[in-house]
């Protein structure tokens, strides 16, 4: 079983050498995007972060960029007077920017205006304007870069996995592309605090990255059945849950959890208590949780952040998976996240044989192991590089 030879995804950081806010906006994208949590998923070193400032000896200009040495690139410029100001590196910009154009959606550059001096570039419509975000310090800014660029790679390795699934129909790759990430707020009306706050959440979706959101009744279409669109929009969404003090106690919060889990999409849990909860919903872990103050609200961009991390971590799950599930039998079913028991419904158990649940790195503590093999002892569990090296041994 062969694994792939090339990276999914290599991120580019470009910025001049003269451009110093340059280095430390440069070294916080590295920091997040080589985080443990890409490589779980991504395997190997996970994400691949490359910095292109210094030239070589000799040279005007970074080197040169290979788009055959991964399988998605993204160049990202941060552009400011000093870059402006360089005929070498500009030059170096228009020339990737014509390459990268010739590989399709595999490869994109994605610009940032730093400042001012982008508005006089060729380019400026497709840059990320950091020079408009009036009244936000360099750590605000640099959440909000993290955020947009997150998303941008998100639909960059969708568009890679549907050419994997779909090799021939390259007609529909700018579509595929520009299709949004939907994301489902799943609140409760019950204490005012949720809706209020699954408002705020929303605004600030649209107002960001314009990422389409379904937001319970307001969206269902007259004569549609209730709990059959909400059922179904669960199943295909992202999802933020507003967990506030009613939250566990409301039949469709419960269920649209219990949903998105079945459907192993991506989820977050924000948690907005302000006092308690009389039971905490068991099948509210195993997820990230951030902790959102009810009354401020002042998390939401991290909660979005959050968010685009797990969507992005679920393509690159979702292109690792279809790259070797060709050798899986029937019996295997491949998971997003580390297995729970709740992962045990709906399987296609008999007694002929056993079931195998295969994971993300690193496997699972034993204290879990043990309460699996009790409970279900006809189901395996195997992180992704433990199945691979089992059914590398059996050939």
């Amino acid at each position: 079983m062969p694994l792939p030879t090339r990276p999914f995804l290599v991120v580019y950081i470009v910025h001049h050498p003269d451009f110093t806010a340059g280095q430390t906006v440069a070294e916080t994208l590295y920091d997040h995007f080589r985080r443990k949590l890409f490589e779980n998923v991504a395997g190997g070193t996970g994400l691949s972060v490359i910095y292109r400032s210094v030239p070589p000896t000799g040279a005007a200009a970074p080197l040169p960029i290979n788009f055959d040495e991964s399988e998605t690139a993204a160049v990202v410029v941060l552009f400011d007077e000093a870059f402006a100001a360089d005929d070498a590196y500009v030059a170096w910009l228009e020339k990737t920017a014509v390459i990268a154009d010739a590989n399709g959606f595999s490869a994109r550059v994605f610009p940032v205006a730093m400042d001012v001096a982008f508005t006089r570039s060729a380019m400026v419509e497709q840059a990320v304007r950091w020079d408009k975000w009036d009244g936000a310090d360099q750590a605000v800014r640099t959440r909000r870069l993290i955020s947009s660029l997150t998303y941008q790679f998100a639909r960059m390795l969708r568009s890679y996995l549907e050419r994997l699934r779909h090799p021939a129909d390259e007609d529909a790759a700018l579509e595929r592309y520009l299709k949004k990430v939907q994301v489902f707020l799943s609140h409760s009306k019950r204490d005012g605090a949720g809706e209020r706050i699954a408002k705020l959440v929303r605004q600030a979706l649209f107002d960001g990255e314009g990422l389409s959101t379904f937001f319970d009744i307001h969206d269902i279409a007259p004569g549609l059945p209730f709990d059959k669109v909400i059922l179904n929009q669960v199943r295909v969404s992202a999802v933020v849950a507003i967990h506030t003090d009613t939250f566990s106690s409301r039949e469709w919060c419960r269920r649209e959890i219990i949903e998105a889990k079945r459907a192993s999409v991506p989820l977050v849990i924000a948690n907005c208590l302000a006092d308690l909860d009389e039971r905490g919903f068991p099948y509210m872990g195993n997820v990230p949780v951030v902790r959102m103050d009810p009354e401020r609200v002042d998390r939401i961009d991290d909660v979005i952040g959050r968010l685009l991390d797990e969507v992005l971590k679920d393509f690159l799950w979702r292109c690792r998976v279809e790259l070797v599930k060709d050798n899986a039998s029937a019996r295997i079913r491949f998971l997003p996240r580390p297995p729970e028991l709740i992962s045990l419904a709906g399987l296609n158990r008999t007694s002929d044989g056993q079931t195998i649940l295969v994971y993300p790195d690193p496997p699972l503590g034993a204290e879990e192991q043990r309460l699996f093999e009790e409970i279900a002892p006809d189901v395996l569990l195997r992180s992704l590089m433990e199945w691979i090296a089992e059914a590398e041994a059996a050939t």
